[in-house]
């Protein structure tokens, strides 16, 4: 399966399972955006991500981690 930046919740699932020990609501959105082109599978524009799609990621992986 590819993801895109628009897979917010498989995004933030993938995180998760790659990241067990990190808190989510401390991620650097460099980081983050780092983390989410490293994810297996990950086959979108790394240049198409943008302060709110990141925040809506990490906003998916706090409720994917509570």
């Amino acid at each position: 399966m590819n993801l895109h930046w628009t897979d917010v919740t498989d995004i933030a699932i993938g995180l998760d399972e790659s990241h067990p020990d990190v808190d989510p609501k401390y991620v650097r959105f460099t980081d983050l955006h780092t983390w989410v082109l490293a994810l297996p599978g990950f086959a979108d524009d790394p240049n198409h991500s943008n302060e709110k799609i990141l925040e809506a990621i990490q906003m998916a992986w706090i409720s994917e981690r509570e």
